[in-house]
């Protein structure tokens, strides 16, 4: 990465907008921001649980593994920022909140789904590649 590719532009510091810059020493300028977005896990999870329709936040912490309330908070929140989940609050006592799946963040779901397929035709190879490699380098730190 070069010197200027880490710096701030002058009067674009804050803006929200992603610019792919396609230059030779940073051609994935405007790319990773995305696909740090749209791939890491819990971000993925979240969209798998929309694309069956409307959640409420309980339903997609039941439905997700793991999630912390705070991760879930974090993770749907930076999906409505960029667009791809749509966060409506009713007007009743309590308020009632559903998230759902904008256009863009649909068109997400043929593509996950893929990623998801591939993982569970291939989860045990991988598996086995693992464990080989655990016995082969006994006392690694990778995981």
């Amino acid at each position: 990465m070069s010197l200027t590719h880490t710096g701030v532009t002058p009067g674009t510091a804050g803006a929200a907008e992603l610019e792919p810059c396609g230059q030779p020493d940073h051609p994935d300028c405007g790319i990773r921001d995305v696909l740090d977005r749209v791939g890491d896990k819990w971000s993925v999870l979240v969209i798998v649980e929309l694309a069956h329709g409307p959640r409420r936040f309980r339903q997609l912490q039941r439905a997700i593994d793991g999630i912390s309330q705070r991760m879930l908070t974090l993770t749907v929140r930076r999906l409505e920022r960029d667009g791809l989940v749509l966060r409506t609050v009713y007007p009743t006592v309590p308020a009632q909140v559903d998230y759902r799946l904008t256009e863009t963040g649909a068109s997400l779901t043929h593509l996950v789904k893929a990623l998801a397929d591939w993982s569970l035709e291939h989860r045990a190879g991988i598996a086995r590649a693992r464990e080989s490699y655990d016995s082969d380098h006994p006392g690694n730190e990778i995981r």
